[in-house]
């Protein structure tokens, strides 16, 4: 993705009452070098992101995501975020984004050089890759056992699943894996067998007319694209739960879709080779609504 603008951010504690945040927000040249080569980030993949969808210069679920990385920040006993001080560096880096189109903007927070104990934090935009033929054709997808147990969460919360962190190798591994095997995408799936997410997307599928997704108490990230969408389907008179799904229960569903932020609602064509239909009605009432201003 080519970068257009990137902002560095001097973290400030969540309990500071400014609101002027003039000396801790600073542009900088995306092509510049920003990260000191002691960082944490870079180093251990020690920290917390979030992606926000744009479309024109609308940021897409601000508040879902600050809660997001809030959580996150939480449950890597990283600082708690300044959340006006995020939205203000959110809002100063929207302004640089084409009036039109698509774009991401990433959000990091970092623990920082090891020893100094002072978080590191900064903003990239950045134009988003072209997803219609994903949205539009949908996604060939692999299961793939992600290695642990769905109760495990719970038995060893430091495992810190659930959390959004830096630390995407597995994630972009598991992606590799499904190319191999001849799909675009991976689907994880918990060693006692229940669906989970995609390396970098919610699932949710239909079965029976319910829209259902996984239990984000099974240790997955619980996806803003996911909510924003339940939210919608309820709007509509549609039926929503969470649920524990089984891979057989995904390969039996009327349809199926991965979402994400970026990707937004992309239909799943086959799981393991095997032929899915695909809602293409349903799968363009999602993405139209997707690609309007949410807030």
């Amino acid at each position: 993705m080519a970068l257009r603008h990137a902002l560095a951010l001097d973290p400030i504690p969540a309990d500071d009452p400014r609101s002027d945040f003039s000396g801790t927000i600073r542009s900088f040249d995306p092509a510049d070098p920003i990260v000191r080569i002691g960082d944490l980030s870079a180093q251990r993949g020690d920290g917390v992101f979030e992606s926000l969808g744009m479309v024109g210069r609308h940021a897409q679920e601000v508040s879902a995501h600050l809660e997001r990385l809030t959580r996150s920040a939480t449950l890597c006993d990283l600082p708690e975020p300044n959340l006006a001080q995020w939205r203000e560096a959110i809002a100063r880096i929207v302004v640089h984004a084409p009036g039109a189109g698509e774009s991401v903007q990433k959000l990091i927070l970092s623990r920082g050089i090891d020893g100094e104990e002072t978080p590191t934090a900064w903003l990239t935009l950045a134009d988003a890759p072209d997803n219609t033929a994903a949205r539009r054709d949908g996604i060939r997808v692999a299961t793939l056992d992600r290695g642990f147990a769905s109760d495990m969460p719970s038995r060893a919360p430091w495992l810190l699943l659930g959390a959004k962190t830096l630390s995407y190798a597995v994630n972009m591994a598991a992606i590799r894996e499904a190319r191999r095997r001849g799909a675009d995408d991976a689907v994880f799936v918990s060693a006692d067998g229940y669906v989970l997410e995609g390396p970098t997307a919610s699932v949710i599928l239909r079965q029976g007319g319910r829209y259902l997704t996984p239990e984000p108490a099974a240790g997955i990230l619980h996806g803003t694209t996911q909510r924003s969408i339940f939210h919608h389907l309820r709007s509509t008179g549609a039926e929503v739960a969470y649920a524990s799904i089984t891979r057989d229960e995904l390969l039996a569903a009327e349809a199926a879709w991965v979402v994400s932020s970026i990707r937004l609602a992309a239909p799943i064509v086959a799981i393991d080779g095997e032929e899915k239909e695909r809602d293409a009605a349903v799968t363009a009432s999602l993405n139209n609504y997707l690609l309007s201003p949410r807030d």
